[in-house]
């Protein structure tokens, strides 16, 4: 219980009247916070489309709080501040007040609501306890996004220097590192890392694939979430085995110069986010690619697949998420997939970014019933699904742990406990980390898995040891 009180603590607190936070921040503001955050709200309304936006929203009732019933958030809390439309009225009334015209005549004329320090506060707190899942989007009956609000909040907070600093460290060194990726891993740790997984895959399937770096003139242009080459290798073999698999091995390649598919400005700034966008595009044009394929990472997918069409213009190219190529070779019937290979009982969790739009939501059940005789759905899933409780980039702030263990991933670690699943599915990396956490914490009896970890398990390849051999291989190396 000492836990919970303490997750549902407000953010920002007041120690004899200096602030604390719950996260580092890089040098914090501290004077002028007002004004510095007018300032930075009317930049952002002069270089952006927001207004037309928010213009529409002051027009709707944004206050009938009929999305508190969707954010698990305030299923959690109970807190009426936690209801999205409470804190998306912190950002509206603030428009309202100084960006129009109505709002300053009732301002001279009326007691209208000044920001103030404690707003500030209350929006920092709000805007980092929201997970920006945006399940509240498919209850509003205004089509409020509450999810896209929490972005602009935090978005207008870093332009006056106010941002996790988890967040902005990682983004920094994509953006102006040597490394240009968020782990700051360097080309030689890369090559490595590629030459020992060649070396696992020939060990396990008596087939050498050695992965094409820097090619021309390919197809595909692969980015994964760059942790998946420290945290995740059986995700990055199950990619490469896919394309051996379907002949498609001269047709992707991964550049050396930008390889991180990772996208933090998704979270809090949409500067970043553009900037990072632009970063990968260009690495597509230098190798003259023709499609960007994106690993398993619902926010790199996402971020990808939203937003370089919007960035990049005629430089664009098409994205894919690789769930929907694994699944358009199994529809072709280039790869094939044992189905006896999986036994245990399994569940599938959707990551929010690529899921709440219907964007992915049927491909990977096409291709986990194609090969797994147990599946079991959690309730709701799909485009109503529950967040993992670490979106929004929250994952990566390890000092908010107790409020994502307690609050944020509550509501998704009872949904995995009801399905009885041994093996929890989850195709993005931040999700995996987060579940990782929530199944240690609850002492959930499962393991977080990728798709393709499964696929590696299970896939058929001519010429190498069966999916059989593998597994008898492997289960005598386990005793």
């Amino acid at each position: 219980m000492d836990e919970v009180i303490e997750a549902v603590k407000p953010l920002v607190q007041r120690d004899n009247g200096k602030k604390t936070y719950p996260y580092y921040i890089e040098n914090p503001v501290t004077e002028n916070r007002v004004e510095r955050f007018l300032e930075a709200f009317a930049a952002v309304l002069h270089f952006t489309d927001y207004k037309p936006l928010l213009d529409s929203y002051c027009t709707s009732n944004a206050k009938c709080n009929r999305c508190a019933v969707t954010c698990p958030v305030y299923l959690a809390t109970g807190d009426p501040k936690d209801i999205p439309c409470y804190r998306t009225n912190l950002l509206l009334e603030t428009y309202k007040r100084y960006f129009t015209f109505g709002g300053w005549a009732n301002s001279r004329f009326s007691n209208g609501t000044d920001l103030t320090e404690e707003i500030i506060d209350e929006m920092l707190d709000l805007f980092y306890r929201c997970t920006a899942c945006r399940r509240c989007t498919t209850e509003c009956p205004m089509g409020v996004d509450h999810g896209l609000m929490t972005r602009l909040g935090r978005y207008i907070l870093s332009l006056i220097g106010i941002v996790p600093k988890a967040l902005q460290v990682a983004t920094r060194e994509q953006l102006e590192g040597e490394t240009h990726n968020t782990s700051k891993i360097p080309k030689v740790a890369l090559m490595d890392t590629l030459e020992f997984l060649s070396d696992e895959i020939e060990e396990s399937f008596g087939v050498r694939m050695e992965a094409p770096v820097d090619k021309y003139d390919r197809e595909y242009v692969f980015f994964c979430a760059v942790s998946d080459y420290l945290l995740e290798p059986d995700t990055l073999m199950g990619n490469a085995v896919v394309l051996y698999a379907a002949g498609d091995w001269d047709k992707w390649t991964i550049g050396t110069q930008d390889f991180d598919g990772i996208n933090y400005g998704l979270f809090y700034s949409d500067w970043h986010l553009e900037n990072i966008i632009k970063q990968l595009v260009h690495e597509v044009t230098r190798l003259r690619g023709k499609k960007i394929l994106i690993g398993e990472c619902g926010h790199a997918s996402r971020s990808a697949h939203d937003f370089v069409p919007v960035f990049a213009g005629k430089e664009s190219y098409p994205v894919f998420n690789f769930m929907e190529y694994t699944l358009d070779c199994i529809e072709k019937g280039k790869i094939k997939l044992n189905p006896n290979i999986i036994t245990e009982r399994v569940t599938y969790h959707d990551p929010c970014n690529i899921s709440r739009s219907g964007w992915i939501v049927e491909q990977p059940r096409k291709i986990i019933r194609s090969f797994i005789k147990d599946f079991v759905e959690m309730e709701p899933h799909g485009v109503n699904n529950y967040c993992c409780g670490g979106g929004g980039g929250l994952v990566s702030v390890d000092e908010i742990y107790n409020f994502r263990m307690n609050i944020g991933g509550k509501q998704k670690a009872d949904q995995i406990r009801e399905t009885g699943a041994e093996i929890v599915i989850s195709p993005c990396a931040n999700c995996k980390k987060q579940l990782k956490e929530l199944v240690e914490f609850y002492k959930l009896p499962c393991k977080v898995m990728g798709l393709h970890d499964l696929i590696l398990k299970a896939i058929e390849i001519p010429g190498a040891k069966s999916a059989e051999e593998r597994k008898e291989e492997a289960a005598m190396f386990e005793m």
